[in-house]
């Protein structure tokens, strides 16, 4: 009874069979088959090799919201050089809410030479030319996100030649802490010293002449500090080409958390447009001479999350290549065989067409004649 039951099972399993098998004796090969083979198992391999290729790749994944984080402190990173001695100039930040945040909370003012060393000018080269691929190549962003902390870091490296000449420019680094509002952090004339309305520099104690607002600006950048993340401002550098100059650049940030495989970091992106302009007050041109950076904080923060291909969606795209390939060049085979099958079955008819064939009365027959054997010899 079980030996029945387990022949109808068996029975049954056979009927379920999808891929019936075809007895070897009724296969039959051919060179154009197996041409067809060879290219199919060809494309089959290089189609594998870079769907894997894809599979190991990662992208960037960008989300939007609304930034609900108003009470903590929002940091600004700096390194600029100014082409005027130590003393000369002063460096403070002023928000919205009045409340100022001097330079002395975090910043360091160093006596350089404004002039790079030839290590330097290729270093400043270098991010420039990055700088302008970033511009035409959006792309590349992530990128550079994915390569954060792997990548050599992008600070300034120290010189390399041992030059006499003495300072001539002050190089302020370091950071501040300042309010999550749009505030203006400038660099001008003057130390700074709190004011009952505001703030003023002292700079009257410092000729006209003595105003040089050539800059530098070897990084910038707003929340936590990352290497191997280049932003926008990095490696500009402008010359001023009057003493009374004003240099100002609007700044939009936005809020960014990232992840990806190798970090998970709170930073900030920003977008700058810049202006520059002669401070003449007989013409019109009213202002400060110095170098301004008025930033405002956007409402909306945006997370960079790292995505990978599932293990399930690379097998079934697997599957997908390998069963497409083999569909397309078995219907592809057929139709060829049709096409050249009906234009050799036309050819043979050709070579049999109609022929004269005399008789012995003096007629002709345009019979076909008659195929036997022994003409077939």
């Amino acid at each position: 009874m079980r030996r029945l039951n387990r022949k109808k099972t068996l029975n049954l399993m056979k009927e379920l069979d999808a891929f019936p098998k075809v007895p070897e004796s009724y296969v039959e090969t051919s060179a154009s088959g197996g041409t067809v083979s060879l290219i199919a198992f060809t494309t089959i391999a290089f189609l594998t090799i870079m769907e894997f290729t894809v599979y190991r790749d990662t992208w960037m994944k960008y989300e939007y919201e609304v930034d609900k984080d108003f009470t903590s402190k929002l940091r600004i990173n700096i390194d600029i050089t100014v082409a005027m001695r130590c003393q000369y100039v002063g460096a403070d930040v002023l928000d919205l809410a009045e409340t100022m945040v001097a330079s002395a909370d975090g910043l360091i003012y160093e006596p350089v030479i404004f002039d790079l060393s030839p290590q330097q000018k290729e270093w400043q080269r270098m991010l420039q030319l990055i700088q302008s691929r970033l511009q035409e190549e959006h792309s590349l962003q992530d990128v550079i996100f994915k390569s954060a902390f792997k990548s050599a870091s992008t600070a300034l490296p120290p010189r390399e030649d041992n030059s006499l000449q003495s300072p001539d420019a002050c190089r302020i680094h370091g950071h501040l802490y300042v309010n999550k509002v749009a505030g203006n952090f400038h660099i001008t004339v003057g130390k700074a010293i709190p004011h009952p309305r505001g703030h003023a520099h002292l700079a009257a104690l410092v000729s006209h002449e003595s105003y040089n607002f050539s800059h530098r600006i070897d990084h910038l950048s707003f929340g936590e500090l990352i290497p191997g993340i280049i932003n926008p401002l990095d490696g500009t550098e402008k010359i001023a080409s009057d003493h009374n100059q004003m240099f100002q650049y609007f700044i939009t940030v936005v809020p960014t958390k990232l992840h990806t495989y190798k970090i998970s970091a709170e930073t900030h992106q920003f977008s700058v447009t810049e202006r520059e302009r002669v401070i003449n007050h007989a013409a019109g041109s009213h202002g400060v001479s110095g170098i301004f950076m008025k930033y405002d904080i956007s409402s909306l923060m945006v997370t960079v999350t790292e995505e990978h291909m599932p293990f399930w969606q690379f097998l079934v795209r697997l599957c997908g290549i390998i069963g497409g390939i083999f569909s397309t060049t078995g219907i592809l085979h057929g139709f060829g065989r049709f096409v050249a099958e009906v234009i050799f079955c036309r050819f043979r008819l050709g070579s049999y067409r109609s022929t004269s064939v005399p008789l012995p009365d003096g007629h002709t027959s345009n019979h076909l004649p008659l195929i036997t054997d022994n003409s077939a010899h």
